[in-house]
């Protein structure tokens, strides 16, 4: 029996206010405590590096980071729910790292939440390293959550 296996043509493009109904759409159904509409738009007038990973109109997933000195810090990276398991989060760092390298950051960094196993994994496999936690840092069900830092080396 063979399997058959339809190819996903994707590409970057910037998150623009225009999108950004969507995106808080994909942020609600991806986190139990999403970013705002607010917190994108600011995101957007800061000028952090906000992308779009998009197949034809779909948006598969987005990033948000902000450039520091030496640094790059990854603010939000959301793979919509249908389109996880399936490597974007992956492709979604290459693009993040080549950007970064691209202004001569060193680093790159992140906060994740102490329960999200999942993303802690993909982030480990990728290459980051565990270098801290920040206590009472998340909004929780109960709560406030910790949040393990982590860093990659460019």
């Amino acid at each position: 029996m063979s399997a058959v296996f339809k190819a996903i043509e994707a590409g970057f493009e910037p998150m623009t206010e225009a999108r950004l109904d969507e995106v808080v759409a994909i942020e609600r159904r991806a986190y139990t405590h999403p970013w705002t509409r607010g917190n994108f738009s600011d995101s957007l007038k800061s000028g952090y590096q906000a992308q779009l990973l998009v197949a034809g109109h779909v948006i598969l997933g987005y990033f948000v980071a902000m450039q520091g000195v030496d640094e790059v810090h990854l603010l939000n990276i959301t793979v919509d729910p249908p389109y996880q398991g399936k490597g974007w989060g992956r492709v979604m760092l290459d693009a993040l790292a080549l950007w970064a390298r691209a202004r001569n950051a060193q680093w790159l960094w992140l906060e994740v939440r102490r329960g999200n196993l999942r993303a802690q994994q993909v982030y480990l496999r990728y290459g980051f390293r565990r270098v801290g936690e920040r206590r009472n840092y998340y909004p929780a069900e109960q709560g406030r959550e910790d949040a393990i830092v982590m860093s990659f080396k460019l």
